[in-house]
C-alpha cells in the first residue's frame, strides 16, 4: 500500500481505538488520524479513507455516516462490525458504505481492503466517471495468492505499452476483467473498450463484426454498418474465446495485425486501425495448432505478452476476500446482502469450484435472493457445496487459511482417547507448542521464526496476539 495514504478512525471506546490504531498503523504504514464520533468531522481534511467503529449508538453512527458523505462524498467510508454482530445499522447505511470489516480485525482482509481503496482513489484522480468502475475492475482480482500476485503484477508491467497481450485461463476465472484493468490502465482509457466473443457468432457473420460491411454487401445488408475495430478506433478491442476462430477468418486477423489496416465486407477503402488488441481463450492453442484448427503464425502475432488466469481451485485462500468483495458489490448495487457462518465458508473453500469465479457470484445470488441480510449456515448451501454434498468432483485439497504445516506423523500414530477429545482446542494447543518452539530456535525474532513454520510473517503477528506470547520485536506488536 502506498505510505502516501491517509486514514481516519473514528472510535469512541478508548480502549478499542488503542488497539485498533496500533493495528492499522502497522499494516497500512501511513498516517492514521483517530477522532471520537464528536469530532470526527473536524479531522476529516486530507483523509482518504474513513474506519467508523463504536460511535455509542447505531443512530448516531448513522447520523456521523450521513454527515461525512454530505461533507465529503467521496471518500469510502468503512464500517467496523463488533464480532457478535450487535450493531443494528440501517439498511441504506450498509449499501452506502464501500465495505464492512468484521472484528476482530484479520490481516488478508485489512490488506485488501487498503488495496482496493488505493485503487478506488487511483481512479477518483484519473476522472474516473463512476465510483464503482474500480471495484468493477478488480472484482476478480481480490486475494493475495500468489497467482493472483502475479497477474497484478504483470498488468502493471504491460498495461501502459502497446504491446498484444493473450490472456489464458479456464472459463470464469475473469479474463474479461484483466482485459478491461488492461485498458483502463494504459494510454488508452479514455478511447473505447469493445469486446467481441469469436465464439457465440457464427463464422460467417464474425467477418461483418469484426470489420463491418458496406450497404448491399450481402443479402439483408440494407445499409453500410461500423465493424469492432472501427468501434474501437484508439482503443482497445477484446477478442474472446479466440480459439474458436474459424480458420477462414484467421488469416484475415492476421493481415489487420500485420498491415494495421483492414477493409469493410463489400468495401474497396482501406481503413486504418489505431487499435490495441488484446485475446483470451481457455483453450491449449498450442495443441490447436498440432490439431490443424489454429494458425501458428496468428498464435505467435497474439502471444507476444501472454498472463495466465489461475482457476479458484488453485487460489482456494482467496475465497473469504472473493466472497466479502462480491457481496459488497451486491450491497452497493442495492442487490441485498447476506453473511455466512465460518462452516459455511469452510465448506465453500473445501469445494473445487469447476466455474471458477463466475460459479462462486452465481452461488452469492442464489443465497442474497433465499436469504436475504440473513446468515447462511453451511446446512442452507446447495448440496453440493456440502462436504458430504456428494459431489463428482474430485476430493478439494485440505484447506489450511493461515497457510502454516501441521505434523501428520503426530496425528498419524496417536490415537483418539476412549473419552473423546475437543478437537478445537487440541489443535489450537499443538499450534501454540509449536509457535512457541520456534520462537525459542530462533530467539525470540519473529521473522526468523515465520521462515522456520513456513508462514507469512504478519500471519504469526496476527497468532501471537491470539495466543497472548511474547517475542523480542515489540516494535511491530499488533
Amino acid at each position: 500500500m502506498s505510505e502516501s495514504m491517509t486514514l481516519l478512525l473514528v472510535e469512541d471506546n478508548d480502549q478499542q481505538r488503542q488497539k485498533l490504531t496500533a493495528i492499522l498503523e502497522f499494516v497500512a504504514q501511513g498516517e492514521v488520524k483517530v477522532s471520537d464520533s464528536d469530532t470526527a468531522l473536524e479531522a476529516l481534511e486530507g483523509v482518504e479513507l474513513v474506519l467508523l467503529g463504536d460511535c455509542g449508538s447505531s443512530e448516531r453512527l448513522t447520523e456521523l455516516f450521513d454527515a461525512i458523505k454530505q461533507k465529503s462524498e467521496q471518500t469510502p467510508i468503512v464500517l467496523l462490525m463488533p464480532e457478535d454482530n450487535s450493531r443494528s445499522l440501517e439498511k441504506d447505511t450498509v449499501q452506502a458504505a464501500f465495505a464492512l470489516l468484521n472484528l476482530p480485525l484479520r490481516y488478508s482482509e485489512l490488506s485488501d481492503l487498503l488495496q482496493r481503496v488505493e485503487v478506488f482513489n487511483l481512479g477518483r484522480q484519473r476522472g474516473s466517471t463512476s465510483g464503482g468502475m474500480n471495484l468493477d475492475l478488480f472484482r476478480s482480482l481480490v486475494g493475495n495468492s500468489r497467482g493472483v500476485t502475479e497477474v497484478r503484477k504483470l498488468i502493471e508491467q504491460v498495461a501502459d505499452s502497446e504491446a498484444t497481450v493473450l490472456i489464458l485461463g479456464e472459463s470464469g476465472t475473469g479474463k474479461e476483467v484483466v482485459a478491461r484493468n488492461l485498458h483502463y490502465h494504459s494510454a488508452r482509457r479514455d478511447k473505447p473498450f469493445v469486446p467481441i466473443n469469436c465464439g457465440a457468432i457464427p463464422g460467417e457473420l464474425l467477418e461483418s463484426e469484426l470489420f463491418g460491411h458496406e450497404k448491399g454487401a450481402f443479402t439483408g445488408a440494407i445499409s453500410a454498418r461500423r465493424g469492432r475495430f472501427e468501434m474501437a478506433e484508439g482503443g482497445t478491442l477484446f477478442l474472446d474465446e479466440i480459439g474458436d476462430m474459424p480458420m477462414s477468418m484467421q488469416v484475415k486477423l492476421l493481415r489487420v495485425l500485420q498491415e494495421r489496416t483492414f477493409e469493410r465486407v463489400g468495401g474497396n477503402k482501406e481503413l486504418k486501425a489505431d487499435v490495441r488488441v488484446i485475446a483470451a481463450t481457455h483453450q491449449n492453442l498450442e495443441e490447436l495448432i498440432q490439431e490443424g484448427k489454429f494458425r501458428e503464425d496468428l498464435f505467435y502475432r497474439l502471444n507476444v505478452f501472454p498472463i495466465d488466469m489461475p482457476p479458484l481451485r488453485e487460489r482456494i485462500d482467496d475465497v473469504p476476500l472473493l466472497v466479502n468483495e462480491l457481496i459488497a458489490r451486491m450491497e452497493n448495487e442495492k442487490r441485498g446482502s447476506v453473511r455466512f457462518t465460518p462452516a459455511a465458508m469452510l465448506a465453500l473453500c473445501q469445494y473445487r469450484w469447476p466455474g471458477n469465479v463466475r460459479e462462486l457470484s452465481n452461488l452469492l445470488e442464489r443465497m442474497v435472493i433465499m436469504y436475504p441480510y440473513g446468515i447462511v449456515d453451511v446446512g442452507d448451501l446447495p448440496a453440493k457445496f456440502r462436504p458430504a454434498g456428494g459431489s463428482s468432483e474430485a476430493p478439494a485439497p485440505s484447506i489450511n487459511f493461515e497457510q502454516h504445516l501441521m505434523p501428520t506423523a503426530d496425528f498419524q500414530t496417536s490415537r483418539l482417547p476412549r473419552e473423546g477429545i475437543d478437537l478445537k482446542e487440541h489443535i489450537s494447543s499443538m499450534e501454540c507448542s509449536l509457535i512457541k518452539q520456534a520462537l525459542d530456535e530462533a530467539g525470540g525474532v519473529v521473522a526468523h521464526a515465520a521462515k522456520r513454520l513456513k508462514m507469512r510473517r504478519t500471519t504469526l503477528v496476527e497468532k501471537l496476539r491470539k495466543y497472548g506470547l511474547q517475542r523480542n520485536e515489540t516494535a511491530t506488536e499488533i
